[in-house]
């Protein structure tokens, strides 16, 4: 098979030869011919195993997504990025920018240690747009070299005129804007967030914690650079460090519009990033304007563990994309094998594609989709419709040009959900731990039931994506959704974790949806139309290139119809010079 087809679009095109000319700080290289898999195990170092179309730059470690924005018909992408190396340490702010948030180019690094209030690093932040349309970023500083002391910092374009913002200066007489006054851990507080107006004064928040009490400090300007931090944090609980918090409106249940940080939102939700777990959790809730109080609608939202996504996920940062009026998520995906690994690739860490999120029609959780931008890397469709498989069956999905770089869209019917298996309400809050037990492999009633995806022709290699549904003690299913890649690949030292979630969706019908994103050696799912998403790192040995197979399977007691199923080969996008 060939090289996948680029999708260049004319101000690519353009915007590449002015930052070839610029000498940009990414290291440009032509991508190696993808050939047929070896017959033998292949190493990690490969490059048919770096994603087609998620975000990364041609090396090196990238980690949090910084200050996301649309500014002057430009998609801006900061991130975490050491320019030295595959593993983190020398931290700078890389920047990328886009017409479509597909197709990436690099562009110089935008803010990187050069006051004494970030000397010795520059970590995660947020951009927020003033009134009269001027970004501004804040972010966190690290000014000591024997603890990693942390502040807040503020940076300007230098010439707001300029779409791209290539360059951006840190006023003196400003910063740092905050500093960790007495009471506060000078080694827990960082990342703040995108600013909202209310009143006559402009809020942002920095995490934070106390003992084991996570913390979303609350600070007030009116002038957006003079801050001030109020007497009472928005919100804490007793989760531990809350790393990258973010806070937004949202709409009325099951409006999709997105909503500016400053706008009034129906209802509101709270992310952080627990520093514990390296997850990302979020509530739903109220917030009161006047006294910069929120209130989860769930009194146990901060321990029920609502996540954006229950795989490899965190660091997140949503936007609000005036364009189109969506709020769009990115977030952070590591990798899944080892730091030698990683310093022989020369590269490590991904972004999760951009996903639109919108609140739910029920009002308690938030619905995610891929940006519809990704779906200009679709080729030809293969589909399948009214396909039943037995217990224990399993049929391929044939005439894709590849299967290891594919977007699969399926929905699915069970005949009946009779045969459902009692659920432990000891998994009530551990849905990992049981998909660890009763992984893809382990026969069910109703499922397991899904995708096999990157497998090999003789199965020896897989990963899986599916449901399983039970019954609780009142009769009602309840959907696990898991991605097991325990059989990903048949090398013994990769990190190969079970990933799970539930799914609030009515499946009394028996119908379910599911999404699969395949790049590679990511695989990111959308459960029942984005209730669930899960996304995870795997590298096959030799289900890759051609290597790749995709198949649809039913290791369950009752029958799956497949009742339409369409699979496409996804073209390569501009991404970063590689």
């Amino acid at each position: 098979m060939g090289t996948p087809q680029r999708v260049l679009a004319p101000w690519a095109v353009l915007l590449l030869a002015l930052q070839l000319a610029g000498a940009s700080h990414v290291i440009h290289r032509s991508l190696e011919a993808e050939a047929a898999p070896p017959s033998v195990p292949a190493s990690i170092v490969n490059s048919l195993l770096r994603t087609g179309y998620h975000f990364q730059p041609p090396m090196n470690w990238i980690n949090d997504p910084n200050a996301p924005m649309y500014y002057k018909g430009w998609y801006h992408l900061f991130y975490q990025y050491n320019p030295k190396g595959a593993v983190w340490g020398n931290i700078v702010w890389a920047h990328s920018v886009s017409r479509d948030l597909i197709n990436w180019i690099a562009l110089e690094p935008a803010i990187y240690p050069s006051i004494p209030s970030d000397q010795y690093g520059c970590w995660s932040g947020s951009a927020t747009l003033l009134g009269n349309g001027t970004p501004a970023i804040t972010y966190t500083g690290i000014s000591r070299s024997d603890i990693n002391y942390q502040v807040q910092n503020i940076a300007f374009p230098k010439n707001a005129s300029d779409p791209l913002l290539r360059e951006w200066v840190k006023p003196p007489e400003l910063n740092p804007i905050a500093v960790p006054e007495a009471g506060i851990n000078a080694t827990q507080f960082r990342d703040p967030t995108t600013a909202w107006f209310a009143g006559r004064h402009w809020r942002m928040l920095v995490g934070g914690v106390r003992g084991t009490r996570g913390l979303a400090f609350v600070y007030r300007s009116r002038d957006f650079m003079k801050w001030t931090r109020a007497k009472h944090p928005l919100h804490s609980a007793m989760t531990g460090m809350w790393e990258c918090p973010d806070f937004f409106p949202v709409s009325g249940a099951g409006a999709e519009n997105g909503l500016d940080t400053s706008e009034h939102g129906v209802k509101y939700v709270l992310k952080n990033s627990l520093d514990l777990t390296r997850y990302d959790y979020y509530t739903v809730g109220s917030y009161n304007r006047s006294n910069d109080q929120y209130v989860p609608d769930d009194p146990a939202g901060d321990y029920r563990r609502l996540r954006y996504d229950y795989g490899n996920f965190y660091a997140s940062k949503t936007f609000y994309d005036p364009a189109k009026r969506r709020r769009v998520l990115l977030g952070w995906a590591n990798e899944s094998d080892s730091v030698p690994d990683d310093k022989a690739k020369g590269w490590a860490g991904i972004q999760a594609i951009p996903r639109k999120i919108w609140l739910d029609p029920s009002g308690k959780q938030l619905l995610q989709w891929p940006v519809e931008e990704v779906e200009k890397l679709r080729g030809k469709p293969v589909s399948v419709g009214g396909k039943v498989v037995k217990p224990g069956e399993h049929f391929e999905v044939t005439g894709l040009a590849t299967a290891y770089q594919a977007d699969v869209e399926a929905s699915f019917e069970v005949s009946s959900l009779d045969k459902a298996e009692p659920f432990d309400p000891a998994y009530d809050n551990d849905a990992q731990k049981l998909c660890g037990i009763k992984g893809a492999d382990v026969r069910g009633g109703v499922g397991p039931f899904g995708l096999w995806v990157l497998a090999s022709g003789d199965l020896q290699e897989k990963t899986a994506v599916f449901f399983r549904v039970f019954k609780d003690g009142y009769g009602k299913p309840k959907v696990l959704m898991c991605t097991d890649p325990t059989k990903s690949s048949l090398s013994p030292d990769l990190y190969k974790p079970t990933f799970a979630g539930f799914v609030d969706t009515d499946i009394s019908s028996g119908k379910i949806s599911l999404r699969s994103l395949i790049d590679r050696s990511v695989v990111e799912s959308f459960g029942a139309g984005g209730k669930t998403c899960i996304l995870s790192r795997v590298y096959p040995s030799i289900a890759f290139g051609t290597g790749a197979h995709l198949y649809v399977f039913n290791n369950g007691e009752a029958d799956v119809k497949v009742s339409h199923l369409t699979a496409w080969d996804m073209k390569k996008p501009l991404m970063n010079g590689a």
